[in-house]
């Protein structure tokens, strides 16, 4: 390919304004070329181009223009032949409404116009907010859009301490470790986080993050079909409903206020009767849990020196620790270790019950503390995840526990539970079903607040609990 050059003729000096003096033939543009042609610049900047332009190039404007490379072809990179396009669906000849095209390399995901109409969701993402106790308190909505859309695949965003929790729920297909309560997040976090639920084509997005603008935003970056959401109940809501296709005013900017029914605006719209089909019922909470991690929570309690059914979970120490699992809607249900230690007298290790005390501890520098007040005989578990939690209340004889999620847990596997309250008024929010519950013993504060609970009644309720019923196999 020959580098076409520009005329240097000087015969005439332009004496017409600048508007009608033909401009300068411009060579044609060629890409840069860099490497190994950077050995041979010299050679063409010889005499050839000397002769082809007047003025001497300056190198300083950029030293990597070699010039034309000879072994380029500007031809195109597919002037051979056709591209290798991806799968597509058929053509239908027999369709009234014509072909079915569209444009090279993209392959559509094809939903029938019913469907549409319908508002089926076949793929959903639920951002959830919070942590471990909102994340448990959330288990009913994502039951509730199984049972409204049959086959829904169901996709988790939550923080590193909510996506654990998912490992109990079989009705979750991905959980992603994305923090939604962080108001200034990494630019290349958010960008990925954004860039997974584009690709993966969601019908339907369920944020219980409460927010405004900005958050209405990036579910409406999303591109999901339907975006539904939690806005600020003050002016910082301001616009967010323009990009949502429903949304809910929060009671408070805390969500976790609503305690037990934080969701309830949610779970409603979800199973709102429409197109002939009633008002779906909200399902209780229920949770799950494999036979794998039930056999590696039992190695784990056995070494910490108890027996399946003959230990009491104790649970709610006082801790700075993110991983207590307390509800963000009650600040106050955390008890110290001195106030534990007198109530787990009450359990006889040495009677005819044979029950032990076992304390859950959220991070492994309360093992010292632990065996320092209570004594160094002390039965004490570290434990890493909701799901070794559950499983560990599973196999145990009940559960003494202040407002946690280890309360919620116990209730979900109707496992016998002496939970502990600040106030009535906490109890009546958190467990509105307690009533129903005739293995669960609620003990409230007179004061309202925690460490003035009565511990001797506490001690009393504990003496209840009976070793669970072990089985065993009887072959002949």
């Amino acid at each position: 390919m020959q580098t076409p050059t520009v005329s240097t003729s000087m015969a005439a000096t332009p004496t017409t304004t600048r508007a009608t003096a033909p401009s300068p033939a411009k060579p044609f543009a060629l890409p840069r070329q860099c490497g190994n042609k950077l050995s041979s610049a010299g050679n063409r900047r010889g005499s050839a181009g000397v002769a082809a332009s007047a003025k001497k190039k300056n190198p300083w404007l950029d030293p990597f223009d070699d010039g034309a490379d000879e072994e380029f072809d500007y031809q195109g990179v597919f002037s051979g032949g056709k591209q290798e396009e991806d799968p597509r669906p058929p053509e239908d000849p027999d369709n009234p409404y014509g072909f079915l095209r569209f444009p090279m390399g993209y392959n559509p995901e094809l939903d029938s116009l019913a469907s549409k109409v319908r508002g089926d969701v076949r793929r959903a993402c639920c951002v959830v907010s919070g942590g471990v106790y909102e994340n448990v308190l959330f288990f009913p909505v994502v039951q509730m859009l199984r049972d409204r859309y049959p086959g829904v695949l169901i996709d988790i965003v939550a923080n590193a301490r909510g996506k654990q929790v998912y490992e109990m729920c079989k009705n979750v297909r991905y959980a992603n470790v994305y923090d939604p309560d962080d108001d200034w997040p990494e630019p290349a976090e958010y960008t990925h986080q954004l860039g997974v639920m584009k690709n993966r084509y969601y019908d339907l997005v369920l944020s219980t993050r409460v927010g405004g603008l900005g958050h209405a935003l990036f579910l409406f970056m999303s591109s999901a079909r339907d975006k539904v959401g939690y806005v600020y109940p003050d002016v910082n809501s301001v616009g967010a409903g323009l990009f949502l296709d429903e949304m809910f005013k929060a009671p408070t900017a805390n969500l976790s206020d609503g305690g037990y029914h934080m969701y309830k605006e949610m779970l409603e719209w979800i199973g709102r009767p429409r197109n002939n089909v009633p008002q779906q019922p909200t399902p209780p909470l229920r949770v799950s849990i494999s036979k794998k991690l039930r056999a590696y929570v039992e190695d784990k309690y056995n070494r910490a020196g108890v027996e399946k059914g003959k230990f009491v979970v104790v649970h709610g120490i006082a801790s700075d620790s993110v991983a207590n699992m307390t509800s963000r809607g009650d600040k106050d249900c955390l008890l110290p270790l001195e106030h534990w230690a007198e109530i787990v007298k009450g359990i006889s290790s040495e009677g005819d019950k044979g029950l032990k005390p076992l304390f859950v501890i959220p991070h492994e520098r309360h093992r010292e503390d632990v065996e320092e007040i209570v004594g160094d005989d002390a039965n004490i578990l570290f434990i890493t995840t909701p799901g070794q939690l559950t499983c560990l209340i599973n196999d145990s004889a009940g559960v003494v526990a202040t407002n946690t999620a280890a309360v919620q847990l116990a209730n979900a596997r109707d496992k016998p539970c002496v939970a502990l309250f600040s106030s009535a008024e906490k109890e009546k929010l958190f467990l509105p079903y307690v009533e129903d519950k005739a293995s669960c013993t609620v003990i409230t504060s007179a004061t309202g607040k925690l460490i003035d609970i009565d511990v001797e009644a506490v001690k009393k309720a504990v003496n209840d609990f009976e070793p669970a019923p072990s089985f065993a196999l009887v072959t002949k």
